[in-house]
């Protein structure tokens, strides 16, 4: 029988560690869902509390995993220990084989790859381990950081969902104001990381080396 819920796992690269959230996790999530670039692209409410960190953390995360929806995972450094994202799975389709993955890079780590790293060696684990045979990810239209990723690591973009991304804007009194915007949406099969993990070896930002336990 396959499986229909993802297992409680930590996946290593060269750099980072994707592992489950814990409760020591809190303060930080936190203040990384506190960024404006996160408020900007992401539908999390703002201000991000720490009560709602541990809400997620004890809650929300066990749930959806348990229900066999999806799974958090925070990225850590390896050498430092410190949290500097989040990759989450959801809408996973057991039948299908699919899933839909995002990720959020902490705005004290942007700038080394890890997006593309941390989404890569998800990828390798969903479909090598996991037998999965599609992974969805949707960026909204303006989100250019988000898209570069998902190029990065091979995806394919499919097409526009028009209207379905709802982003948000801080005007000048500091209060964030919804804006509609289009999704663009990427998908990424087994075949197409091959190339993908090759390309990313010969800039220095990805080893192909996936270790789960």
């Amino acid at each position: 029988m396959t499986s229909s819920t993802f297992p409680n796992i930590s996946i290593s690269t060269e750099r980072l560690v994707l592992r489950p959230l814990d409760a020591d996790d809190v303060p930080t999530l936190a203040e990384m869902m506190n960024d404006e670039q996160v408020a900007a692209w992401t539908d999390v409410p703002q201000p991000f509390t720490e009560q709602a960190a541990r809400t997620w953390v004890t809650e929300y995360a066990p749930a959806e995993r348990a229900a066999g929806r999806g799974l958090d995972l925070v990225v850590t450094e390896f050498l430092t220990q410190r949290l500097v994202g989040i990759i989450q799975l959801t809408k996973t389709n057991w039948h299908v084989r699919s899933t839909e993955l995002s990720y959020i890079v902490a705005p004290w780590a942007r700038g080394e790859g890890y997006a593309s790293e941390a989404a890569m060696a998800t990828a390798q684990w969903l479909f090598g381990d996991q037998k999965l045979e599609r992974v969805e990810l949707r960026t909204a239209a303006d989100n250019t950081a988000s898209q570069q990723v998902a190029q990065k690591i091979g995806c394919i973009s499919e097409g526009v969902l028009r209207n379905a991304c709802i982003a948000h804007v801080r005007g000048g009194d500091g209060v964030w104001t919804d804006v509609r915007t289009d999704f663009i949406v990427w998908s990424l099969l087994p075949e197409d990381l091959e190339g993908s993990a090759e390309q990313l070896a010969d800039t220095g930002q990805f080893t192909a080396f996936t270790d789960w336990s």
